[in-house]
């Protein structure tokens, strides 16, 4: 639970919010010293050290990996093994995890391992605490996990990176993690038999990209709402649209909320707005009922991923009380590839429909008066002048980009290590597919966002809208924006404010709707 400048693991579940913290912020990292948690973390080690003793069977610790199951490992190599799968996983490639995102993986393997069912040690949470704490961050290459046996791939660059053998990046430069840790007084540590797997044999990865993700879509469908009601208003949209008794007849929780929330941005009851069209096109109209989509999936959306975020989702499960191995397969990262699946597909539609309403903003056949692709030239130079035609291409094209991405990885599972691993989640790929959604996603609406301002600062300024009269919400980000966004009167290339706005939106510069 945090308490905005520290996380305490193992006492209570953690939320979402608590994983974004640890990419966005400087949040410390703290394990707790509640007697529960102790005992369940002392006996799950002392029952592992008995069974070794007895020559017990158990699997990653006294036989091989994955297909090599039916592979005996002689008590003398035990201790071995588990370095043995750190080195033989260092084969990701792709590019590498950001730092935030390398924050927010070392934070969720803690949350799982502090469950206290998978036979680790203090010392290994302590380092994995203080790399968090002195921001010593693994390089972790994206590409290389099918989500089953977990990330392990990935995670093997934290494993490899606690026992001094992997680089991470620490204070600006990127150097072997034995030679970070000598700078802050930290060891590496010799991984215990079990603890090889501990880390790498779970959904870390993509369960901390989906914490992240889930953060950037729940923002983006309220900007998608907010960018809708400066469409309509620059559009001179009809506000009866978004009545609420129209949406209490079809009562989706979520949807009913983003009409409300338009209504209040168009100031619907103090000064509604009749359109010229009796009906606005279906980008304006039907807004509600496509953002509404994932604002009422958000709910399930997090149960799915702080479900996983709490778990214990290694193999075997080591219940130190009880005194059971458990067998089985909570690496597999099925829900977080559902949820990542239908995210991307439900972020990709707010793409979709900015898209639309750029469309419509820039086309003098559809803009209800607005000038020729928002250009505000005079008339003797309204023929040079083209404003936004470009960008609303290149909305088109980010549009087309993230639509093509919307394929669901869940069914692409492929049968992997001797058909061992013969039916796998591909979570992970599903993640980065959604994070990549998210981004172009990011780019449409920045697009649309100054698109439906210069719309708006041409009805002000022709005395179409009273600046006054607008919404408190709607006339201050329109403030703000116009502050770094200058009137589009002559042709300039517009790469540099678009990408400070798709900085803004990353950075969540906006308060949107509470």
């Amino acid at each position: 639970m945090s308490n905005h400048s520290t996380v305490t693991f193992g006492a209570t579940p953690l939320r979402i919010e608590d994983i974004v913290a640890f990419a966005r912020t400087d949040v410390k990292a703290n394990i707790s010293d509640d007697d529960a948690l102790r005992i369940k973390i002392d006996s799950a080690v002392a029952f592992l050290d008995e069974l070794l003793e007895k020559e017990g069977v158990i699997y990653g610790v006294t036989t091989g990996y994955g297909d090599s199951v039916t592979v005996g490992i002689p008590l003398d190599l035990v201790k071995e093994l588990p370095l043995h799968l750190t080195r033989f996983h260092g084969c990701g490639l792709g590019q590498y995890f950001s730092n935030a995102q390398s924050r927010a993986i070392l934070a969720t393997r803690l949350t799982s391992l502090t469950q206290g069912y998978s036979g680790v040690s203090w010392q290994l949470l302590h380092l994995l605490r203080d790399m968090i704490n002195h921001d010593i961050l693994p390089l972790i290459p994206q590409e290389g996990s099918v989500g089953a046996s977990g990330d392990l791939t990935p995670l093997s660059y934290v494993a490899g990176a606690l026992v001094g053998e992997r680089d991470v990046y620490y204070q600006g430069e990127v150097m072997p993690s034995r030679e970070a840790f000598e700078k802050v007084g930290l060891s590496p540590i010799t991984l215990r038999p079990k603890e090889g797997l501990a880390i790498m044999n779970g959904t870390a990865v993509m369960t901390a990209v989906a914490c992240l993700a889930y953060d950037r879509a729940n923002y983006l469908h309220k900007l998608a709402t907010r960018i809708t009601a400066l469409s309509s208003l620059a559009l001179k949209g009809n506000s009866h649209h978004f009545d609420e008794i129209l949406f209490s007849v079809k009562p989706h929780a979520g949807q009913q909320q983003v009409a409300a929330w338009i209504r209040e941005d168009l100031n619907h009851h103090s000064h509604p707005r009749n359109a010229e069209r009796l009906q606005d096109r279906y980008s304006i109209r039907c807004a509600p009922h496509v953002i509404g989509v994932l604002a009422d999936s958000l709910p399930w959306l997090r149960q799915f991923i702080e479900n996983e975020l709490n778990s214990a989702n290694d193999n075997p499960i080591i219940d130190g009380q009880g005194e059971h191995v458990l067998h089985g397969g909570h690496f597999y990262g099925g829900h977080i590839a559902m949820a990542m699946d239908s995210m991307k597909t439900a972020v990709a539609n707010l793409a979709d429909l900015a898209d639309r309403q750029i469309a419509s903003l820039v086309d003098t056949k559809y803009n209800n008066g607005l000038p020729s692709n928002l250009s505000d030239a005079d008339d003797t130079r309204r023929y040079i002048n083209h404003g936004f035609k470009a960008v609303q291409i290149g909305a088109s094209s980010f549009t087309a980009e993230a639509l093509k991405l919307t394929m669901p990885a869940s069914v692409f599972s492929r049968s992997t290590e001797c058909h061992n691993q013969d039916k796998v989640s591909m979570g992970t790929i599903a993640a980065r597919d959604c994070m990549r959604v998210l981004e172009l996603t990011e780019q449409v609406l920045a697009c649309t966002l100054l698109a439906a301002v210069q719309g708006l600062r041409i009805r002000i300024k022709q005395g179409e809208v009273n600046e006054h009269g607008l919404s408190e919400n709607i006339r201050t980000m329109y403030s703000d924006i116009c502050g770094y966004f200058d009137n589009l009167t002559e042709d300039r290339p517009l790469e540099h404010t678009l990408r400070t706005t798709v900085d803004y939106i990353v950075q969540q510069r906006w308060d949107l709707y509470e």
